[in-house]
This record gives structure tokens, C-alpha cells and sequence, in this order.
């Protein structure tokens, strides 16, 4: 079934996060500690979403970077490099694929959504900055939603929001954990494969596999 909806992940999905170590090293800190940090905040996201709590994405952000970085030598007073950081991660800019794919799957007469673990601002602001905001019917968050992704609740949110049915939305992601719930609640997905690793095969597999966002439009009319 060809979905009426596309939902897409931001962090990563769209937004490219190389200019993030660049962050870290002007600061004084190894670059390394880039994905560190990135990874371990989504830890502690999942892990108080399992326990029923709904974080803010950014005040896990702020406060796991200051305990990154409180032992490291810094250049700068620590609350200045946190938020230099912080500051750096708002103002990220797309993919290269972003624009044509979105251009294509617009034309293709589909909706386009957004949802994030994140806040709906930046994802505002990373497409009106591209010139694509006006592409998108709804910028969501799971700020407003029972849990982070990938909990069912947060793509039953998307899905209500949107008035339509799971079956009939697809997610494009690059983290399989979010094509996993995604799966798991319903939705098609499409798995958007940039670094050309392999799928781990503890999750529920993708609809679609993609090496960029240009492929989805041609694909679903597949």
C-alpha cells in the first residue's frame, strides 16, 4: 500500500551533524566526544521513557554535556562551552539530499511531517532556513506526545495529529531503533542508509532501504 504521509526523523535524518566535532574542538575538548554525548543523551532519553517519564531533548542535552565535559580542559569557562556546543547543535544544516527528496516526494502529491524527539523548533528552523518549511504540513515533537520515540505512543501521536492510520504513514530514519518502533506501531518504513553499514538483525527490518532521501520518492511509486 502506498502511504499517503511521509514521517520524518530530523536528528540525523535530516540535519547532518559532521559540524558537531568542530564544536567540541573549539572549545578545547576532543572531537571524539561529539557522538559520545550524542549517543549517551539518547541513553538516558530512552531509559526515562521506559520508566514513564517525558524529558525535554534539550535539557538532557545541556546537562549530560556538563557532566562530559566537567573534567575535561576546556579553553573557556564550562558554562560557556556548553553553550557554544548547545548553540552549534541548533544551528546544524541539512543533508544535501534533503532538498531534492523532499522537493520529489511533494511532487509525488504526498504529506510530509515531521517528528522528532527533539523540539519542533529546530526543526523549524533547520527548513526555513533551507527554504523548505512551507513543504511541511506538521513540525511534531514528542514533547507533546506520552513518550520519546521509539515508545508505540509516540507514532500513535504523529498518526492522530495527522488524522489518518499508522498503515498509512511511512518514517524515513538513519537509526534502525526508530524504524524498529516505527515497525512495531504499524507505520511503513523506509531506512535511510548513508554510512552503508548493515542493518542489525534484533530489529524488525525496513520496507525500504535507501542510500538517499532523492530514492524514496521513485521507489514508493514502485
Amino acid at each position: 500500500m502506498k502511504p499517503s504521509t511521509v514521517v520524518f526523523d530530523v536528528n540525523e535524518t535530516l540535519s547532518d551533524l559532521s559540524a558537531l566535532p568542530a564544536k567540541f574542538t573549539q572549545t578545547g575538548a576532543p572531537a571524539f566526544l561529539a557522538k559520545v554525548w550524542f549517543a549517551g543523551l539518547l541513553r538516558d532519553g530512552f531509559a526515562l521513557a521506559a520508566a514513564g517519564n517525558n524529558e525535554k531533548f534539550a535539557r538532557i542535552a545541556a546537562e549530560s554535556l556538563r557532566g562530559l565535559l566537567q573534567d575535561t580542559p576546556l579553553n573557556r569557562d564550562l558554562d560557556e562551552a556548553v553553550q557554544h556546543i548547545m548553540d552549534g547543535f541548533s544551528a546544524l544544516s541539512l543533508h544535501p539530499d534533503v532538498a531534492e527528496g523532499i522537493s520529489a516526494l511533494r511532487g509525488a502529491g504526498l504529506r510530509l511531517v515531521t517528528l522528532s524527539n527533539g523540539s519542533a523548533d529546530v526543526a523549524r528552523n533547520l527548513l526555513d532556513s533551507a527554504g523548505l518549511l512551507e513543504q511541511f504540513e506538521q513540525l511534531l515533537s514528542v514533547e507533546d506526545a506520552p513518550a520519546w520515540k521509539p515508545a508505540r505512543a509516540a507514532y500513535d501521536y504523529a498518526a492522530w495529529v495527522c488524522e489518518t492510520d499508522p498503515d498509512q504513514m511511512i518514517l524515513v530514519a538513519v537509526h534502525p531503533w526508530d524504524i524498529h518502533g516505527a515497525k512495531r506501531a504499524g507505520l511503513q518504513t523506509a531506512w535511510l542508509n548513508r554510512s552503508g553499514s548493515a542493518y542489525p538483525g534484533y530489529f524488525e527490518a525496513p520496507d525500504y532501504t535507501i542510500i538517499s532521501l532523492g530514492e524514496l520518492a521513485s521507489v514508493l511509486e514502485r
